[in-house]
């Protein structure tokens, strides 16, 4: 044990991280006014890189509250990407919580020290930290603390609604497009959606169209995996059997899996909990077909790439572990936050130079799109290697590119798109002749 531990340490330090005995001391769970005040603590801590908004409020009336890192805060930089990490959607898996505020006090401290590593990922990247998705559920859970709590007490919001079972069925339009031909990304939301969902679930999904975000992680407990999309099975028929749903990202949702595993102490050997997954992942419908979940909804309406973190064995562990834990994760979390400057990014761009906002990008051989931000800039997460790029827009000549792209990070691609012909009505009929037709293709 001894030999574990200070192998842990010995890492900390290889890594020119200020981690201290002290620091890990005061490791405890939050309550909701105690989280509110870790928060505001740390943004008063690092004010010029750090800002506090909330996207909405819980059923209880609880603000849920992000907690953003950037250079610039409460403002998109052309060409830098949008990440968050969202904690405690199920009330009563808490590790994720506590893991979050750990994170945002260690990229404060971080970023106040020097380091640079913490630096240049705040420099060149908008963070946002929602530690808890559901503060009611959490409530609940916490009323009972460590010792009593159950699987299921607090794992819903205070209407004991599911959260990860709450979002649009983007999956079934999906996977009946792909027998149709149709459209590969951003599905379009049903008649009277908002009035289907519980409060937590519209903030979200409010927040999401509001910043494009281009990576994301959701952090859960009850087993120790990275899963990915998608969670639902396309085949429904089939009772009691799993069965594997890829996506057409499905190389990359298994690199980002394994990015998180492989950085995590014990995630990528497999045996955890009682279950064995190879190399620490799985496909979400491999394990247990889920409908109507948060990871691939962001995957079907949005641009960002979402996995779930499956954190700890136990959902509510006791405040004695949770140094180990934050030392077992600290390294995969930041890795993980570092996969969003892969690929290739860009701007698109008219033949006046003018910036093309709701552009899709769409790369050969992967039936999955993106579009580009309202400024222009686009983001495209992608393995190394070589792919033939186009760039589209309504009332535009589509632009392709070859690109290769590399190990490092992301490459940047810039795409012109040309403006088409207007048509113009045939010499032979007069402006207001009768026989004019009302319109031309």
């Amino acid at each position: 044990m001894w030999l574990g531990w200070n192998f842990v340490l010995l890492g900390a330090l290889l890594l020119g991280l200020n981690w201290t005995l002290a620091w890990a001391s005061n490791f405890q769970h939050h309550r909701y006014e105690e989280l509110v005040r870790a928060l505001f603590a740390i943004q008063s801590e690092c004010p010029y890189i750090t800002r506090i908004y909330s996207i909405g409020r819980s059923v209880e009336g609880r603000q849920l509250y992000v907690l953003e890192f950037s250079d610039n805060p409460g403002i998109h930089e052309t060409m830098e990407p949008e990440f968050k990490y969202v904690g405690n959607m199920h009330g009563n898996e808490v590790l994720g919580r506590e893991l979050l505020i750990q994170l945002s006090q260690f990229l404060c401290e971080e970023y106040r020290a020097g380091n640079q590593r913490i630096t240049r990922l705040i420099h060149d990247t908008r963070i946002h930290i929602l530690p808890s998705m559901n503060p009611d559920g959490y409530e609940v859970a916490a009323s009972q603390g460590p010792e009593f709590n159950g699987y299921l007490v607090g794992r819903g919001n205070s209407r004991e609604v599911d959260l990860n079972r709450n979002f649009p069925d983007l999956n079934t339009l999906k996977y009946y497009f792909e027998k149709t031909n149709g459209q590969n990304h951003h599905m379009p939301l049903p008649d009277n959606w908002e009035q289907q969902v519980e409060p937590e679930t519209l903030a979200v999904i409010k927040w999401m169209q509001n910043y494009n975000f281009v990576l994301s992680a959701n952090l859960h407990g009850g087993a120790v995996v990275a899963n990915y999309p998608f969670d639902k099975s396309r085949d429904s028929r089939i009772r009691g059997k799993s069965t594997y749903a890829a996506t057409p990202d499905d190389n990359i949702f298994k690199m980002l899996a394994r990015t998180y595993s492989y950085a995590h102490s014990w995630m990528h050997k497999g045996w955890n909990c009682g279950d064995f997954f190879d190399e620490g992942i799985t496909n979400g419908a491999s394990w247990y077909s889920l409908s109507k979940g948060m990871q691939d909804f962001n995957y079907l309406y949005t641009n960002c790439f979402e996995i779930t973190l499956e954190l700890s064995c136990d959902k509510f562990p006791p405040a004695s572990v949770l140094s180990r834990e934050w030392l077992g994760n600290r390294e995969a979390l930041v890795s993980y936050l570092e996969q969003v400057h892969h690929g290739i990014k860009g701007m698109v761009y008219d033949n006046n130079n003018n910036p093309i906002g709701n552009a899709e990008i769409s790369v050969a051989g992967i039936n999955h799109d993106v579009t580009s931000g309202v400024g222009g800039d686009y983001f495209r997460l992608l393995l190394p290697g070589t792919y033939s790029v186009t760039a589209s827009a309504s009332g535009y000549l589509p632009s392709t590119r070859i690109v290769t792209v590399g190990p490092a990070e992301a490459i940047e691609v810039r795409m012109f798109v040309g403006q088409k012909n207007q048509p113009k009505p045939p010499h032979h009929l007069p402006p207001h002749s009768s026989n004019h037709p009302s319109s031309y293709p």
